[in-house]
C-alpha cells in the first residue's frame, strides 16, 4: 500500500460554465518528487492553487496525510507559485526576517534555510540585485521556513539560464533525503526527467497519465504520445 502524503479525488474547478480542472485524482507518495506536467494552460497552476488554499475547488476532495484538507495544514506545506514575493530593497536575511515575524517562526531558522539554498554569503546585497536564479532560491528559502513536509514548486526554472537550472535541479533533488516531498510543476520536460520519481500529465484540465513513464521512451516522446492520445479520445 502506498504511503501518500497528499491525494486528490475528482478535484474539479469551474469558472461559470468553463471547467479549468476536471476530476483530477493525484496520488503523491511521501519523500518523493512528483512531476506535474502539461502544456501552458493545461490546468497545472489551478490545481496547485487549490492544494494551497488560494482557490476553492468546485467539487472533489483533497487529503493531506490521509485527512481532509484544512487550512491548518498550511503550516506543513511550503509553496512557490508564480514569482516569489520579495522585497527588492531588503537583503536575503531581511526578507526572511519579515516572514518569520509574519509566521511566528524562530529567527534561528533563517540561517538554516539560507544554508540549504546556498545564499548565506550574500551579505548586504539587496534582493533587487540578485540574479533570477538567486531570486528563485530565495523564494524557495521562504517556502522552507516553516520546515514543511510538502513543498510545491510551480515552474521554478522559468527564466533561468542553464547554470541556474542545474543549481536548482540539484537543490530540488536533495529535498526527499531531508524528509520533504516535492510537487514540481513544469513544461520543461528535459529538466523534470532528471529529478522526478513519478509524473502526472495534465492536458485541457484532465489527468491523462499518472505513474512512472516508460523507461524505453524519452520523456518528451512519452509526453507527446500521451497528449495526442488524450486529445483523440
Amino acid at each position: 500500500m502506498k504511503d501518500l502524503i497528499l491525494e486528490t479525488r475528482n478535484l474539479t474547478k469551474c469558472y461559470g460554465q468553463q471547467q479549468a480542472v476536471s476530476d483530477i485524482s493525484l496520488q503523491i507518495e511521501r519523500n518523493s518528487i512528483y512531476g506535474l506536467l502539461g502544456p501552458n494552460g493545461a490546468g497545472k497552476s489551478t490545481t496547485l492553487k487549490m492544494l494551497v488554499g488560494l482557490l476553492n475547488p468546485t467539487s472533489g476532495q483533497i487529503l493531506f496525510d490521509g485527512e481532509p484538507w484544512k487550512r491548518e495544514y498550511l503550516s506543513e506545506i511550503g509553496s512557490l507559485i508564480e514569482a516569489p514575493a520579495l522585497y527588492g530593497n531588503l537583503t536575503a536575511e531581511e526578507n526572511l526576517m519579515v516572514y518569520t515575524k509574519l509566521l511566528a517562526i524562530p529567527q534561528t531558522r533563517i540561517l538554516e534555510v539560507l544554508d540549504i539554498v546556498d545564499l548565506k554569503d550574500t551579505g548586504k546585497k539587496r534582493a533587487s540585485q540578485f540574479s533570477m536564479g538567486m531570486k528563485q532560491r530565495l523564494g524557495i528559502a521562504i517556502a522552507l521556513l516553516n520546515n514543511p513536509k510538502l513543498l510545491i514548486l510551480d515552474e521554478p526554472t522559468n527564466g533561468l539560464d542553464p547554470f541556474g537550472i542545474q543549481e536548482l535541479r540539484e537543490l530540488i533533488s536533495s529535498f526527499p533525503k531531508k524528509g520533504i516531498t516535492v510537487i514540481l510543476s513544469s513544461h520543461i520536460l528535459s529538466e523534470v526527467a532528471q529529478v522526478v520519481d513519478e509524473i502526472g500529465i495534465i492536458s485541457c484540465g484532465k489527468l491523462l497519465f499518472q505513474g512512472v513513464p516508460d523507461s524505453n521512451e524519452n520523456l518528451e516522446q512519452f509526453f507527446t504520445n500521451i497528449i495526442i492520445q488524450g486529445g483523440s479520445r
